[in-house]
């Protein structure tokens, strides 16, 4: 089975990649908006569907194609990608002192099947970050292509993430221990 990663990130190529499990990955474009009604975990679940529904009629016979998609979930709301440097900084902002939850949906999409999506969350810890830390944070490291401003395997993840239950690769956006168990099950590996 040819295995297709439907994902313009860097980091889940890379974390999909560590797997030693041939695939090919391609971008996908799709609508991301998603019902005002969603709340945490439901919110990348209805998107990474989508981005499988956006795909699927491009599949043939004996391929496999992967979605994803991740969301940072605090005090009821969610934080996604930012807009520009000022409110990756204002996200930082809100992020400090405090646990939030990374929730990151998997769907697994074969032609003429029912989609298979998972959820898997992980509550992050951040202990303080001086506003001079998230400017220099934000200047160096651009992190605008990331839910909730930031990338865990970064600089800021060093210095900030004081706590952490559940997966980190779940936090770099792709809970790859579930990909693999799914994979198993689906191709026998």
């Amino acid at each position: 089975m040819e295995i297709i990663l439907g994902s313009q990130s860097p980091r889940r190529r890379e974390l999909m990649a560590g797997l030693d499990i041939p695939f090919t990955a391609i971008s996908i474009d799709a609508d991301e908006t998603f019902p005002a009604d969603l709340k945490a975990g439901d919110i990348p679940y209805y998107i990474s569907r989508a981005k499988a529904r956006a795909y699927a009629p491009k599949l043939h016979d004996e391929q496999l194609l992967i979605t994803a998609d991740t969301i940072v979930w605090l005090d009821g709301r969610m934080l996604g990608k930012p807009h520009d440097e000022a409110e990756a900084c204002a996200m930082l902002k809100t992020l400090r002192n405090k646990t939030h939850q990374v929730y990151t949906a998997v769907t697994f999409t074969e032609k003429n099947k029912e989609l298979e999506t998972f959820v898997d969350c992980t509550d992050v810890t951040f202990g303080n970050l001086t506003d001079e830390e998230i400017e220099h944070y934000v200047a160096q490291y651009r992190p605008l292509d990331k839910a909730g401003s930031y990338g865990v395997q970064e600089w800021v993840g060093y210095v900030a993430c004081t706590a952490m239950k559940g997966s980190y690769f779940n936090v770099m956006g792709f809970p790859v221990h579930l990909v693999y168990q799914a994979l198993k099950r689906r191709l026998a590996l």
